[in-house]
Order: structure tokens, then sequence, then C-alpha cells
């Protein structure tokens, strides 16, 4: 298992990771008109070169046995509703990893990646969203220290989810 930091080269496996790990999570919560057009609008190959491009988020990679196993994405300012008296907080926006793989550590190096990175860049708080009706994700988070904050919701096209926000402070 190699984690490292992700390069233009790897952009079609992470857009193809992030739509199976979303469908394979997610998929069925949605008409197939709203998985479209999120996925386009999430996990396209130009969403994801342009992420890449953006100097404000950095992306981890983990690959095992030479195929992109997980990833995760980090912005240097969330972009979350302030329900916080954090002054700089960082977001994690997606932590995936392929569906056949979950159990083996991934999440938990990249975890630690993205706290590592947070405290790099000075952050004061992580914050992230995460689905209301997913409790390993929120026992997973509630781990490192994060905890609910708020209710907030996410769009997957017309299709409003409920959201609690998570933060914990670094």
């Amino acid at each position: 298992m190699t984690l490292r930091t992700a390069a233009p080269a790897d952009v079609p496996a992470l857009s193809d990771l992030g739509r199976r790990a979303f469908i394979a999570k997610f998929g069925h919560l949605y008409s197939a008109e709203n998985l479209a057009q999120f996925l386009d609008d999430s996990h396209s190959e130009a969403t994801v070169t342009a992420q890449l491009a953006n100097p404000e988020m950095q992306i981890a990679v983990i690959e095992e046995d030479g195929k992109l196993a997980s990833f995760c994405k980090i912005v240097r300012t969330s972009t979350l509703p302030a329900h916080t008296a954090a002054k700089s907080p960082m977001e994690l926006k997606q932590l995936y990893t392929d569906p056949d793989l979950i159990g083996r550590g991934h999440g938990a190096r990249l975890m630690d990646w993205a706290l590592a990175e947070a405290r790099g860049w000075q952050a004061d708080e992580m914050q992230l969203s995460v689905y209301a009706h997913n409790p390993e994700a929120q026992r997973f988070y509630r781990r490192y220290g994060l905890e609910k904050v708020a209710e907030i919701t996410f769009a997957v096209g017309d299709h409003i989810d409920p959201e609690f926000m998570f933060a914990g402070p670094l």
C-alpha cells in the first residue's frame, strides 16, 4: 500500500473510482437523471483535472497492487456554512475507497495524511459533510475527534439529502 500525492496521470482512475464508490454507497437513493448529473458534475475527468490544478486543493491517493484503491481530497479553506468559531477551518471534501477494498486501513492512512496537511496549513479546524444516514462514516470521523455541529443539506441534482456537518479542532 503506497500513499502519494495525486498526479495528472491519475485523473482517469480518480474519476472512475469516485463514480464507482459513490454509486456503490449512494446510487440507490437517486433517480437515474439526478445520479448522472451529479456524477458528471463531481466525478468527471474535467472536474478532477481542475481540482488537481487548484492550488487550494490537495489530493492523496493510495495504490494497492499497482491500482488506485483510495483517495482523499482536502481544501485549504472550508466551503461549509459557518457553524463554529473556527478562524481558519479546512475541509475534507471526499474520502473514497474502492468498494471491494474497504476495511484495509486506507481510510485511517488518508485521515492521518489529511490531518497532517491541515496542521501544516495552520488550519484550526477540520470540517466535513457526511450523509445523515451513514453511521459507519460518522463513527469513523468521531474516532478522529470530529463531532456533529450542524444539520445541513447536500444536493444531488434536484434531490436534497440530509447531511451532518462534522468539525473538530486541530
